[in-house]
């Protein structure tokens, strides 16, 4: 199955990270605080159907273990269908982002990232910072991070 890794508008994101990240919410509960900033990226694999069939958002936002640093960005709502995982998709989209920040001066790039998840943003070059934690709704995490180059 074909598919290309596109920008995408930040609603065409909802239904799969619902779907896969947060069930026991509304699509209008995906939506978040910096969906509409200018330096927001919505990345998404879209097969020849229009079908998301990964997903993430990248978006200014200073890392909380530094946070003096002004040149944050957080990487949120990475979301790979079901039938999809394990294929590769999930990280060119990962790696759209990682893009996406290049082109937009780069910087801090930081997660929340989901344990299972864990060796998908390790390929991508992201470490992990500090103890795992519990989030009580949607299970274990760890903090990740990496720096990026400014592109050029």
């Amino acid at each position: 199955m074909s598919y290309q890794v596109l920008r995408v508008p930040a609603e065409a994101t909802y239904s799969l990270r619902q779907q896969v990240l947060r069930p026991h919410q509304t699509l209008t509960q995906m939506r978040l605080a910096g969906d509409e900033d200018a330096d927001t990226g919505f990345l998404a694999a879209v097969d020849a159907d229009g079908t998301v069939l990964a997903t993430a958002s990248v978006r200014r936002e200073a890392c909380p273990w530094q946070p003096g640093r002004i040149d944050g960005w957080r990487l949120r709502g990475m979301a790979t269908a079901p039938d999809r995982q394990r294929q590769g998709v999930g990280g060119r989209v990962l790696a759209a982002t990682v893009t996406h920040v290049e082109e937009h001066g780069g910087g801090l790039l930081w997660c929340n990232a989901r344990t299972p998840a864990q060796t998908l943003y390790e390929r991508a070059g992201l470490v992990v910072y500090g103890d795992e934690w519990l989030d009580p709704v949607i299970g274990p995490h760890v903090h990740m991070w990496r720096e990026v180059a400014a592109a050029g």
